[in-house]
């Protein structure tokens, strides 16, 4: 069954229990972490997780888009994320497997994310110890951009490795995702989606999110 990702970016920060509640009949909630260097933008931090945590029995999808991520997954974790997701490009390759190892080794499932311009090569170091593979079909660090479909080939690529090597790991797709656009990535071989605008702007929210699934 395809997963639905809710991103909660979209959401009413100031009622986010509301619109958590909201997207209820989902299947992860997708918490966007943002540090104004990795990319040009703040979103929220530790202590929103955590009270988010309390909240919500949701499963967290928690994409960490900052800077030498490592030094902070314990402690995502800790606050009570069940998936954390780093970015190839945020930190060397060694950094990346100790972060990806620390994940892990608090109970959590890991998981690497590719920038559109980051070719799926970049993934193959990870992938035995990742339980997520996260393609962006936007640039990282705004919302409701506009859809790259050229982002098919390498999200087919991932596929197509992810089932030659029999792994236990989703593939995720990041980025202008809607009612037309989820049929594209499905049928390159995503799992998992990722909506903002698309989920929380509809009028009928749990429509949409069975909608989504294809």
């Amino acid at each position: 069954m395809i997963k639905i990702a809710p991103s909660i970016l979209a959401a009413d920060f100031a009622n986010l229990e509301r619109d958590i509640q909201k997207v209820r009949t989902a299947d992860y909630l997708h918490v966007d972490v943002m540090d104004g260097l990795f990319v040009p933008n703040i979103s929220i931090g530790l202590p929103v997780v955590q009270s988010i945590r309390a909240v919500t029995d949701m499963p967290l999808d928690v994409h960490l888009m900052i800077d030498r991520p490592v030094r902070y997954v314990e402690r995502f974790c800790q606050a009570g994320a069940d998936i954390v997701t780093v970015h190839v490009e945020a930190d060397s390759e060694e950094n990346t497997h100790s972060a990806l190892e620390i994940i892990r080794a608090q109970g959590k499932r890991a998981g690497v994310v590719l920038k559109p311009g980051t070719p799926a090569e970049a993934a193959l170091p990870f992938l035995e110890k990742c339980a997520m593979v996260l393609v962006m079909t936007v640039e990282p660090g705004f919302g409701g951009q506009k859809f790259m479909e050229d982002m098919m080939p390498k999200l087919q690529t991932l596929r197509g490795w992810i089932d030659e090597r029999g792994l236990d790991c989703e593939l995720e797709v990041d980025g202008g995702i809607d009612p037309v656009t989820c049929k594209t990535v499905i049928a390159n071989g995503a799992s998992v989606l990722v909506a903002g605008s698309s989920v929380y702007k509809a009028a009928d929210i749990p429509g949409r999110i069975q909608e989504l699934r294809g």
